[in-house]
C-alpha cells in the first residue's frame, strides 16, 4: 500500500484538514508545511502527485500517537524508522488508538474480512521470530476501513 494511500485513509477517519496533518507531524519534530503535504494528498493520476516518503509517514504515525495520547516525557524520545511497511503502520495505529487484540479482532470481523487470533499476534511480532507474518495491503486497507468506521459511527 502506498505511504499516500495511508495518509489519506487516516485523514478521512479523523477528518483531518490540510493544516492539522502538518501540526501532527511537526508533533514529532518533522518539518513538514502544508506545501510539502498537499501533493502527498493527491491521488496518483492527479497532476501535482508526489510518493510520500517512508520517513514523512512514520513522524506522521508517531505525531498521531503524540497527538491522540501525550508526550511521555518519562521516556526519551523513539528513533524514527527509515522504512516503514504495512506492520509499522499497524503496529502505530494500535498504540494510537489505544486498541487491544479483541479491538482490532472485532474491527476485521466488523469491515468483513475474517482474521484469527493468531494471525493478528504473527502481525505484532519481531520481524525474526519465527511465527512473524507481514501484514499485507488487503489486510491494512481493511483495518483502515473498519476503523474508519468505528470512528465515525457508520
Amino acid at each position: 500500500m502506498l505511504n499516500n494511500d495511508t495518509l489519506r485513509s487516516i485523514r478521512y477517519m479523523l477528518d483531518l484538514g490540510d493544516v492539522h496533518v502538518v501540526e501532527v507531524m511537526k508533533l514529532s519534530g518533522f518539518p513538514a508545511s502544508r506545501e510539502q503535504v498537499e501533493p502527498w494528498l493527491r491521488k496518483e493520476d492527479e497532476p501535482g502527485f508526489m510518493e510520500m516518503p517512508d520517513t514523512a509517514l512514520a513522524h506522521f504515525l508517531d505525531g498521531l500517537i503524540i497527538h491522540r495520547r501525550g508526550r511521555d516525557e518519562s521516556q526519551p524520545p523513539r528513533p524514527v524508522e527509515n522504512r516503514v511497511n504495512n506492520n509499522v503502520v499497524l503496529k502505530k495505529l494500535r498504540v494510537a488508538f489505544e486498541l487491544k487484540e479483541d479491538d482490532i479482532l472485532a474491527i476485521m470481523t466488523e469491515a468483513g474480512f475474517r482474521v484469527s487470533r493468531g494471525e493478528i499476534n504473527a502481525l505484532f511480532r519481531q520481524p525474526k521470530h519465527t511465527n512473524f507474518r507481514l501484514c499485507g495491503d488487503q489486510f491494512l486497507r481493511n483495518f483502515l476501513k473498519g476503523l474508519t468506521a468505528r470512528l465515525r459511527g457508520q
